[in-house]
């Protein structure tokens, strides 16, 4: 009983949250939606499949801050390439995610929670780190104030689950101040977090190769030794 309460309390939190960010923020909203228009063109919005609660997919929301250029292959181009100048601009501020408060408010996100993340990581989650599919995913979350785009993708995913068991109203509410602030300082921003970081299939994936790589070395050592 209390459970549901704690969620009914965070979901109306959510819901006033999502619907006074758009109200306050909306001539923002307009003036970036011109600006986005006018220098990338139409569709304004992007959408990709993420992984949210209980492991269900659902498309995220957020202004588009790339170019659709391609090789003469008719490949999209690498995404550094494809990134401009007002996009950079959106993705430092993290303005490129106000459409996600949509999200808030259709059910798909929380405020506050661990960040979705792309579906071709499904598969590379430890069990205790499918904990983090228990709640919504986050606008912003524990791992974001933590370092956001520099914590390494362990701790990241431990910050996370650390979030699901201690999850509370009034750390919700810290979290966010604690977001606004990073936002306006522009602490600990990286713009491409590509930069600093690989994808977790990719790290996963040559730990897995490393280890059978070892695993190998060591069954040949010991079937001549």
């Amino acid at each position: 009983m209390r459970i549901q309460v704690a969620r009914g309390v965070k979901r109306a939190f959510d819901i006033g949250f999502a619907l006074a960010g758009l109200g306050v923020l909306s001539p923002l909203v307009l003036l970036i939606w011109v600006a986005v228009r006018w220098r990338l063109g139409a569709p304004v919005l992007f959408s990709q499949q993420r992984t949210g609660m209980n492991g269900r997919p659902f498309a995220v929301l957020k202004f588009r801050t790339m170019t659709d250029r391609r090789d003469r292959l008719g490949d999209l181009l690498p995404d550094h390439q494809r990134l401009t100048r007002l996009g950079r601009l959106l993705r430092a501020l993290s303005l490129d995610e106000i459409p996600q408060l949509i999200n808030v408010l259709r059910g798909d996100m929380s405020i506050v929670g661990p960040r979705p993340l792309l579906r071709k990581y499904d598969l590379w989650y430890t069990p205790h780190e499918r904990r983090r599919f228990d709640v919504r995913p986050g606008i912003t979350g524990l791992a974001q104030i933590a370092g956001r785009n520099t914590v390494g993708w362990s701790a990241r995913l431990s910050l996370d689950v650390e979030y699901v068991e201690r999850g509370s109203l009034w750390l919700d509410l810290k979290i966010v101040l604690r977001t606004v602030k990073i936002v306006f300082t522009r602490e600990g921003v990286v713009v491409d977090s590509r930069a600093l970081m690989s994808d977790l299939d990719e790290e996963r994936g040559e730990a897995l190769t490393d280890e059978l790589v070892l695993d190998a070395t060591a069954r040949r050592l010991l079937r001549t030794g």
